[in-house]
């Protein structure tokens, strides 16, 4: 069965807001793993743009063919082979100086959101970032209209998925030694939420 080569237009529209961020907490040489890398898109055009940047993508099985054939059409020295990675079982041996995740949280269930952070955040090396992207509440209310309509059609699919809140994530980041950077405002009422492991004392 031949793969077809996916697409998000989602991805073509937030790459240049994302890779503007990521240029700027990103600025000497890093280990970077991407958690669910879905089509492949951000990974080979981030990638492309942060040679610095040793970038491992990573998604559930099903996914990692369609990833590949990106890397296919954009050869990029600095990008490795995707590797299988679901939040709930094993992770990748680290540390990795970064973590970057997009459009992830609000299709997990929450636990395999908490879950994600706390094996995220001891995948880190020391003074490591976690950066998120994606929609998010803030005080259990939602910053527009068009997030509240994603919202039911996220719970029609799945009653566990559904948009985090920021607080919440904070919080969960602070049980496993991360501190907030910065809270960038994004295109399409999204966010991307920077977090970094507070340096050992």
């Amino acid at each position: 069965m031949t793969t077809e080569k996916p697409f998000s237009q989602a991805c073509e529209n937030n790459k240049g807001p994302i890779l503007a961020v990521l240029r700027e907490h990103l600025t000497k040489p890093a280990r970077l793993l991407e958690v669910g890398s879905g089509t492949g898109q951000h990974a080979t055009w981030l990638a492309q743009h942060l040679p610095h940047v040793q970038w491992q993508p990573s998604d559930v099985l099903d996914n990692l063919a369609g990833i590949q054939l990106w890397l296919n059409d954009t050869p990029c020295s600095n990008i490795l082979k995707p590797i299988e990675l679901d939040v709930r079982h094993s992770w990748p041996q680290g540390p990795y100086d970064a973590l970057f995740t997009a459009n992830s949280l609000h299709i997990m269930s929450q636990h395999s959101a908490a879950l994600c952070i706390a094996r995220g955040a001891s995948a880190l090396s020391s003074e490591g970032l976690f950066m998120i992207y994606g929609p998010f509440n803030y005080q259990g209310r939602f910053t527009s209209d068009s997030n509240a309509q994603f919202q039911q059609w996220l719970q029609a699919r799945n009653p566990e998925s559904g948009i985090r809140d920021a607080e919440w994530v904070t919080d969960t980041m602070a049980q496993h030694g991360l501190t907030p950077v910065q809270d960038h405002e994004m295109p399409a009422n999204n966010r991307l939420l920077v977090f970094q492991r507070s340096p050992a004392r």
